[in-house]
C-alpha cells in the first residue's frame, strides 16, 4: 500500500468502545473495517453506526466483515473485545494479520497482552489504555456521555515496531485525543490497579462507591482494596507510586460517588463478567510473588461464584 494511502484499520468488535474510536477514525477518512458478529453486522447493515456525542448525531454505513470473509492484511488492528470474548476474537483475527500489522487492543489488564505476544510476537503488539464514557443505546447506537475521549498507547516490546510512525500519523486528528507514550505498560497497570479496585469493592459490597463510603467500615475497607492493588503493582515491578496509589484511593472512598465498574454492572445482569481477566489475573500475580491479598480473593471468588465461566 502506497505510504500515503489512508492508515487501513480493523476493528474487532463494534461496541461503544470499538464503535466510538473505529466510527472516529471512519469519519476522520481512515480506511476502517469492523469485524463484527452476524447480530450486529445485520444490525449496522440495517441502521448503520450511529454516534451520539459532543458533535451532535453522525451516521456512517461502516464497511463490515465476518471472520470468514478474505481481509486485505491492514495496518493496524484495534481490538475491542470483552476479555472472556479474547480467544475467539484472537481466531477470527489472525486470518488479517500481514508481517506489518500492528495490534492494539484496548481491554483492562495485561493478561490479553501476553497472549497477543504469544500468537504475533510482541513486537507486533501495542499497550492500549482508553478513557471514553460511551455505552450502547437499546437500538445499537453509539452514545458518548462526555466530550473526554483519549486513546494513550506505545509499543510494549523492547522496539520500536515498524510502522508505528504510520500508525502515529494516522491516529493524530482522528477525532478523539491520541496520546504516544514512553511506558504505556505503566500506563496500563495504574488503570487496572483503578479498575480492579472499583470493581472489587462494588461488586462486594453490592452497592455503588457512595453507598459502600457512607457504611460503617466501608472507607477503611475500600483503602485496603486499593493498597491490595498497589502492592500487586509493585511485586510485578511496575509501582503505582505516591500520586498513582492516591488516585486509586480517592476514586474508591469519594463521598456520595454514583461510580461502579462494568464488573458490577455485568454482575447485576447475571451475564458474564471480566472477573478472570481484571481481577483474577492480579490475584494470580500476587500469589506467584507472595503478595497477600485477601479482599482481591474475596472479590474474585464472590464474582465467580454462579456465573458462567469466562473465556
Amino acid at each position: 500500500m502506497a505510504s500515503d494511502a489512508p492508515l487501513s484499520v480493523l476493528v474487532v468488535g463494534a461496541g461503544a468502545t470499538g464503535g466510538h474510536f473505529g466510527g472516529r477514525l471512519a469519519l476522520a477518512g481512515r480506511q476502517v473495517a469492523f469485524l463484527v458478529r452476524p447480530d450486529r453486522a445485520r444490525q449496522l447493515r440495517r441502521d448503520g453506526l450511529v454516534l451520539h456525542g459532543p458533535r451532535g448525531v453522525q451516521r456512517i454505513e461502516p464497511v463490515l466483515v465476518t471472520a470468514r470473509d478474505p481481509v486485505e492484511p491492514p495496518d493496524l488492528i484495534l481490538l475491542a473485545v470483552k476479555a472472556y470474548a479474547l480467544g475467539r476474537a484472537v481466531e477470527d483475527l489472525s486470518p488479517a494479520v500481514g508481517p506489518r500489522t500492528l495490534l492494539l487492543p484496548l481491554l483492562n489488564g495485561m493478561r490479553h497482552v501476553e497472549v497477543l505476544a504469544a500468537r504475533f510476537g510482541e513486537d507486533a503488539v501495542l499497550g492500549g489504555v482508553c478513557r471514553v464514557s460511551a455505552a450502547l443505546d437499546p437500538d445499537g447506537a453509539v452514545r458518548q456521555h462526555t466530550d473526554e475521549a483519549v486513546l494513550e498507547y506505545g509499543p510494549c516490546g523492547a522496539r520500536e515496531p515498524a510502522g508505528l510512525g504510520r500508525v502515529h500519523a494516522g491516529l493524530r486528528n482522528a477525532g478523539f485525543d491520541a496520546l504516544p507514550a514512553d511506558d504505556i505498560r505503566a500506563s496500563m497497570w495504574r488503570k487496572w490497579a483503578l479498575v480492579a479496585a472499583i470493581g472489587a469493592v462494588t461488586c462486594l459490597m453490592r452497592g455503588v462507591i457512595g453507598e459502600v463510603v457512607a457504611a460503617p467500615g466501608g472507607r477503611r475497607f475500600a483503602e485496603q482494596v486499593a493498597a491490595e492493588c498497589a502492592a500487586v503493582a509493585a511485586a510485578c515491578g511496575v509501582p503505582l507510586g505516591a500520586g498513582g496509589l492516591r488516585q486509586v484511593t480517592e476514586a474508591v472512598t469519594q463521598e456520595g460517588s454514583q461510580r461502579a465498574s462494568s464488573l458490577y454492572r455485568d454482575l447485576l445482569r447475571g451475564g458474564p463478567t471480566e472477573a478472570d481477566h481484571i481481577i483474577g489475573d492480579l490475584v494470580v500475580r500476587a500469589e506467584e510473588r507472595g503478595v497477600d491479598v485477601p479482599l482481591l480473593r474475596l472479590a474474585h471468588l464472590h464474582l465467580r461464584v454462579g456465573q458462567r465461566p469466562s473465556g
